[in-house]
């Protein structure tokens, strides 16, 4: 690529007036907030219009105490976006899973959508909401083999892309995959600024961020902590496929 090439992108990248594309972004309380702030920030960084949509304007408790500030109404979303977007969570995701103004807004969004995406436990809510049934798609490593039973076709990630839907593993998986979603739609050199700009290079303290990679005691410790919400998740999504 030249230099004139890459120039041109930046400019893409630092114009202020002109915004390519929408994304809409569920909010819900008890959602957690790091699977939707790293791919809130590459869709920003990529002059996309994002629109961060709850049922009501009031600000959204997250599952870590942080709340966050709805933008746009299920109501006034607009019925046509380029990305629909659902995060994950734990309790919050449970109850999202069973609401039906979610659930509704969710089907109406995701069938004219560029791209119906997730991040970690978001898959789950898509999969409650029929979306994912005969799609590729992955989720938190806990919870992955729920999606096969609800009709999707497991596929272990960091991110999985099948036609237009796009899942992303656990929650450090959103900056993957927000900067998987910039190189698939304006190309691989336009992704690797947004990268850069992030100074996106993790060096982790401990190789643990995977059942692979952690000890066994610590992988049982942590399924065991998951056993409830698994056991709700499958409940919801056999119910939710009756």
């Amino acid at each position: 690529m030249t230099q004139n090439q890459l120039q041109t992108k930046w400019g893409d990248l630092t114009a202020k007036n002109e915004r390519v594309g929408t994304v809409a972004m569920l909010l819900y309380p008890g959602m957690t907030a790091l699977d939707l702030v790293g791919p809130q920030y590459v869709f920003s960084v990529m002059r996309m219009s994002v629109y961060l949509i709850a049922n009501t304007k009031e600000p959204v408790l997250t599952d870590t105490g942080l709340a966050i500030v709805p933008t746009m109404t299920f109501e006034d979303c607009p019925e046509k976006v380029t990305i629909l977007f659902v995060p994950g969570g734990s309790e919050g995701t449970l109850a999202a899973m069973e609401d039906e103004a979610t659930l509704s807004f969710i089907r109406s969004r995701g069938a004219q959508a560029d791209y119906v995406t997730s991040v970690c436990t978001g898959s789950l809510i898509l999969a409650a909401a029929g979306l994912l049934k005969d799609y590729k798609a992955t989720s938190h490593w806990a919870t992955r083999d729920l999606l096969e039973e609800a009709g999707a076709e497991l596929e272990e990630g960091r991110v999985v892309f099948d036609r237009n839907r796009i899942t992303g593993g656990g929650v450090t998986a959103g900056i993957d995959f927000g900067l998987a979603i910039a190189g698939r739609i304006r190309g691989d050199e336009y992704a690797k600024l947004i990268q850069l700009i992030a100074e996106y290079s993790p060096e982790p303290p401990y190789r643990s961020g995977t059942p692979c990679e952690a000890d066994e005691a610590t992988v049982k410790h942590v399924t065991e902590m998951f056993i409830p919400f698994v056991t709700k998740a499958r409940e919801l999504l056999q119910r939710a496929d009756n």
